[in-house]
């Protein structure tokens, strides 16, 4: 059957697998990092989050270093107390989005499927 296809023919069947292929590919690496982007992201929030509460304890400490210099009144010291419990929320935010994005792998299976198919193409020639 093959015989009796032209050389045309061949070609258009030709870029119809090809077509087909690279679809194929792109559809495995969009369902393959579905799951990491989405981690990825959840890790991003929590460094956003670790950001923010940096910085509203900076800003307590800030406040507070300078209440107990001005006023020497106990009022600083719960300024302080505030200020550290925000810092250790914000280390905790920190080391969870750490561990978040650090399970991120690349698109294995794409890859080593990509890789087949040039393979097989160089094959063809």
């Amino acid at each position: 059957m093959a015989e009796d296809k032209t050389v045309g023919q061949l070609v258009v069947d030709v870029k119809r697998d090809v077509t087909a292929l690279v679809r194929t590919e792109i559809a495995l690496a969009k369902a393959e990092l579905k799951d990491d982007a989405k981690a990825a992201g959840i890790g991003a929030g929590m460094f956003a989050g670790a950001a923010l509460f940096g910085f509203f304890a900076l800003m307590l400490l800030l406040v507070g270093g300078s209440l107990a210099l001005a006023l020497v009144l106990p009022t600083w010291l719960s300024f302080l107390i505030v200020g550290v419990l925000l810092l250790v929320v914000a280390g905790v935010l920190a080391l969870v989005g750490k561990g978040r994005i650090s399970k991120v792998r690349p698109p294995e299976r794409t890859i080593a499927t990509a890789k087949e198919s040039a393979q097989a193409l160089k094959g063809v020639r």
